[in-house]
């Protein structure tokens, strides 16, 4: 059955994702400890903004919501392996993720090394093994090895540098924004659309509109880091500025970087122009990201 987005809230929709990837891990047997790590990272509370673009997308170009199930918890399953070891301490060191504890500081860095590998495996599995269509699964699977890829590509430039020579540096922060953050939230955005059966045109229209809005996300973030404190935020403020990390208001000045964010919006929206009114959750979704305090 077909399910019309504009009847589901985004509220809604997290709920939905929180009862579809509690459900996967249901169907894991997995030793005790794992399965409480995993649900941990997994379910912690947060934005579901990736499965909700899958989803929102999906619905958008006429596809079935309930289709989308699987690339949907497959995708937040990326997500929040590549969380749990970001926070490692041998890469960001974080303590705080989602105002918690961060996945190594609960359960020891063994543990939270494994439960990022098994999230990684499982969102495959999910797809490839589950999915009835296997072209559609193969498709699928493609598009989200390759923004993994390219977001671990984005953190090894974040972290540990490796630029082509004589970049400079606002060259290397877009570069950055657009591996580390912008690969997931892109390939979310053509996951819906490849399971709703969009054309060629529409795809890359939706490939326009999520290559900005990933880009902008992680704009707004280096944004926050700087104008906003930790208890408000939930993690660590300030931590990219104290690592000496390369980030949009750091190169480009704060003003500037908000007016980049006004400009990647306006991108995003003119991508959605040829869309109708089913296209207007998206259209809100970017208005939102834009304005975003945490």
């Amino acid at each position: 059955m077909t399910v019309s987005h504009a009847d589901l809230s985004n509220d809604a929709l997290r709920e939905m994702i929180d009862r579809l990837l509690a459900a996967q891990l249901d169907l894991r047997a997995l030793p005790s400890n794992l399965d409480e790590a995993c649900r941990y990272a997994l379910l912690a509370p947060g934005k579901r903004l990736r499965p909700i673009l899958v989803l929102r997308t999906a619905a958008a170009l006429g596809g079935d919501i309930e289709a989308a199930h699987l690339p949907t918890a497959a995708i937040e399953m990326v997500h929040a392996f590549s969380l749990v070891h970001d926070d490692l301490p041998a890469m960001d060191d974080d303590d705080l993720r989602r105002g918690r504890p961060t996945v190594h500081v609960r359960f020891g860095e063994p543990m939270a090394i494994l439960v990022g590998d098994l999230l990684s495996g499982m969102a495959f599995e999910l797809i490839g093994r589950r999915m009835a269509d296997p072209t559609l699964a193969g498709r699928l699977c493609g598009e989200l090895s390759t923004a993994t890829g390219d977001m671990i590509v984005g953190q090894v430039y974040d972290t540990l540098g490796g630029f082509p020579e004589s970049l400079d540096d606002r060259t290397k922060v877009e570069m950055i924004a657009r591996y580390k953050t912008g690969a997931l939230i892109r390939c979310a955005c053509r996951m819906g659309a490849i399971v709703a059966g969009a054309s060629n045109d529409e795809l890359a229209r939706i490939t326009s509109y999520g290559e900005a809005i990933g880009v902008m996300f992680q704009v707004i973030d280096d944004l926050l880091d700087v104008t906003q404190t930790t208890e408000h935020l939930g993690k660590k403020a300030g931590k990219d500025n104290d690592a000496g990390k390369l980030t949009s208001p750091g190169v480009m000045g704060i003003d500037a970087a908000r007016a980049y964010v006004d400009d990647l919006r306006r991108t995003a929206i003119e991508a959605l122009a040829e869309f109708g009114p089913e296209a207007g959750p998206l259209r809100e979704l970017c208005e939102t990201m834009a304005v975003r305090t945490r």
